[in-house]
C-alpha cells in the first residue's frame, strides 16, 4: 500500500493490510499457499521462505494484518488460543513466577494448573480488584501477569492501565488475552500491556470453521523466543486456516458493532425478564466495572452470561427450548450459541474453585450472534417461559 498502516482506519486496515493484490496475476483475494517446502536458489539462498512450519506466505499475510490491528510490531500466529497460551508459558524461564486472573477460560487454567504448574510458579487473583491485584504485584513482584477483560465467563473488567503502571515497576510482562473485545474494541498495547494474545477461533474469524491462536506485541526479544519455540515445537497455523482467519477479519468492524448492537438489547430485555436473577454485561451501568469499561473500551461486544432463577434442571430445559440459540462451546461466531460453563468450558476447574468466583450451576454464557435481534429476544423469551 502507498500509504502507512497507521495513516488508515481500522475498517480499512482490516481489508487491506495483509492482502495487497498478487503482483503476478493481479489475484484480488490472497493465495493459500498450500505447500509444506519451497525451492530454494542454491544451498541456504532462498526466498525468504524455506519450510512451513517456520513460514508461509498466506500465514504472513495474516500476521501482517494483526499486528497492524492492534497497533503492534510482530505477530505469530499459531493452531489455537491454547498453543499461543503454551508457547508464551515455554518462553519464560522455568520456576518464573506467573500472577494470573481467577476467571479465566477453564483450558486456561488446566494449562497453568497441570502442566505449567510444576514448571513455574502460580498465583490467582482477582484483577477486577485494582487495589487488591497492584498491592499482590508489589508483594509477589510476578515475572508475567497474565489477565482476560472481560473475564470468561463472568466478564470482569481489569484496568489495563493502571495495572500497567504496576507490572513495569517490577519489571514484570503483562500479557492481556484480547478475545473477547478484539482489537476493534479494545487495544491493550495502547494501554500498556507487553502482550496481546487472541483466540483467533472466536470474533477475529468469526464464522466458526477455522481454529487458530495469536501472539502479538513490541518486545523484540520475547518474539525472537517465541519464534524460536514455534520453529522447534511446531504448533503453526495451516496455510488453509491462514487464509479463512484473513477473510474473516475484512468484516471485523462491522460484524463487531453488530454484536453489539444485538447484545446491548437482549441485554436489557434479560434484565427485566422475572426469570433472570441477573445479567452481566459491560454495556449495563448495573456492571461493578461499568467505568472501567467505558475508559479502556470503545464497546461492549457481543458476550454476556446470566444467572436463571432456577435450579441445573431448570437451566438445561430453558437449552433444550431454544431453537435459535445453538448448545455449544465457542464463541464469536455469526451464529448465537449457548452454554452452560459449569458443565462446559468450565468443567475442568474444581467445583469449589467455580462456586467461590461465582460460577454457579445456574450460569449460562451467551454469545450474541448476527442474525435479528427480534428473532433471538422470541426465542429467549419462549425458553424462559418454559423453565
Amino acid at each position: 500500500m502507498k500509504k502507512k498502516s497507521k495513516d488508515i482506519k481500522f475498517n480499512t486496515k482490516s481489508i487491506h493490510i495483509g492482502s495487497d493484490p498478487d503482483p503476478i496475476n493481479g489475484s484480488i483475494s490472497p493465495a493459500i499457499y498450500a505447500t509444506s517446502t519451497y525451492v530454494q536458489k542454491a544451498p541456504a539462498d532462498h526466498y525468504g521462505y524455506e519450510y512451513t512450519r517456520t513460514h508461509n506466505p498466506t500465514r504472513s499475510r495474516l500476521e501482517e494484518c494483526l499486528a497492524s490491528l492492534e497497533n503492534g510490531k510482530h505477530c505469530a500466529t499459531t493452531s489455537s488460543g491454547m498453543a499461543a497460551l503454551s508457547l508464551v508459558l515455554h518462553n519464560l524461564p522455568k520456576g518464573s513466577k506467573i500472577l494470573c486472573g481467577d476467571d479465566v477460560y477453564g483450558g486456561t487454567y488446566r494449562q497453568l494448573t497441570t502442566i505449567f504448574n510444576e514448571v513455574h510458579q502460580v498465583e490467582f487473583i482477582d484483577t477486577s480488584d485494582t487495589k487488591k491485584t497492584k498491592k499482590k504485584i508489589e508483594e509477589f513482584k510476578p515475572d508475567l501477569v497474565w489477565i482476560e477483560t472481560p473475564t470468561n465467563p463472568l466478564l470482569k473488567i481489569s484496568d489495563i492501565n493502571e495495572i500497567s503502571k504496576s507490572t513495569k515497576k517490577v519489571k514484570a510482562l503483562l500479557a492481556v488475552d484480547n478475545t473477547f473485545m478484539t482489537p476493534y474494541f479494545q487495544k491493550p498495547l495502547e494501554l500498556g500491556a507487553d502482550i496481546v494474545i487472541h483466540s483467533l477461533t472466536k470474533y477475529l474469524n468469526g464464522h466458526s470453521d477455522a481454529l487458530g491462536g495469536a501472539i502479538i506485541s513490541g518486545h523484540n526479544k520475547f518474539m525472537e523466543g517465541i519464534r524460536y519455540l514455534q520453529n522447534s515445537m511446531g504448533p503453526s497455523l495451516s496455510p488453509f486456516e491462514s487464509f479463512l482467519i484473513l477473510r474473516g477479519m475484512k468484516t471485523l468492524g462491522i460484524r463487531m458493532d453488530r454484536h453489539q448492537e444485538n447484545a446491548m438489547k437482549i441485554a436489557k430485555f434479560l434484565e427485566k425478564h422475572p426469570k433472570i436473577e441477573n445479567v452481566i454485561y459491560p454495556g449495563l451501568k448495573t456492571h461493578p466495572q461499568y467505568k472501567v469499561a467505558k475508559k479502556q473500551m470503545s464497546g461492549f461486544g457481543g458476550m454476556m452470561s446470566v444467572n436463571l432463577k432456577t435450579n441445573i434442571s431448570g437451566a438445561k430445559r430453558f437449552i433444550k427450548n431454544l431453537s435459535l440459540f445453538s448448545l455449544a462451546e465457542s464463541l464469536g461466531g455469526v451464529e448465537s450459541l449457548i452454554e452452560q460453563p459449569a458443565t462446559m468450558t468450565h468443567a475442568s476447574v474444581p467445583k469449589k474453585i467455580r462456586e467461590s468466583i461465582g460460577i454457579k450451576d445456574g450460569l449460562i454464557r451467551i454469545s450474541v450472534g448476527i442474525e435479528n435481534s427480534e428473532d433471538l429476544i422470541s426465542d429467549l423469551d419462549y425458553a424462559l417461559g418454559k423453565i
